[in-house]
This record gives structure tokens, C-alpha cells and sequence, in this order.
């Protein structure tokens, strides 16, 4: 197996990590059913707290939950084009 099939593999891996529910946080992705929507994981990261400490803060989450936030997020920066929107 090659290391691109290895990788895509991890990273799949990583992305059943991420999951959506209607009923948990109002639909909006989470890490593995908890009620960790990814948007909070990506503001604290963004605030500047490692993910040591956020692991320490949140004693459910694992290491791979972080690396699968990150992979969430960097795949939903892979659009094609934004469209800017038109004022009225």
C-alpha cells in the first residue's frame, strides 16, 4: 500500500470523528456525537490554546478529535471560487 493510500485512509479515519446530528448542537458538526461542536474546538485553537490544553480542559476529547477538527476545517477551505455576495 502506498503512502497516498495510507493517507487517505488516516484520513478518513480521522473524519468519522466528525459527526451530525439533528439532535446534538442543533445539527451543527460535532466531535463524536459529544456536544463539542467543531466551531468551538477552532475558536479556542484560534485563541491561541494549544491542543495539550484543550485536552486537559475537556478530559472526553483525544488527541485525534483536534486533528480531525483541523481536517474538517481545511476541507471545508477547499472551495473553488467564493462568490461575493450583491448588494442591493
Amino acid at each position: 500500500m502506498g503512502k497516498s493510500t495510507e493517507k487517505n485512509e488516516a484520513a478518513s479515519e480521522l473524519m468519522k470523528r466528525i459527526t451530525v446530528s439533528p439532535d446534538i448542537c442543533h445539527g451543527k458538526p460535532c466531535i463524536r456525537g459529544l456536544r463539542y461542536p467543531v466551531e468551538n474546538i477552532l475558536e479556542l485553537l484560534s485563541a491561541g490554546m494549544s491542543t495539550d490544553e484543550i485536552l486537559s480542559d475537556y478530559e472526553d476529547l483525544e488527541r485525534d478529535d483536534i486533528a480531525a477538527v483541523l481536517l474538517f476545517a481545511s476541507r471545508l477551505t477547499q472551495v473553488k471560487r467564493i462568490q461575493p455576495l450583491i448588494s442591493a
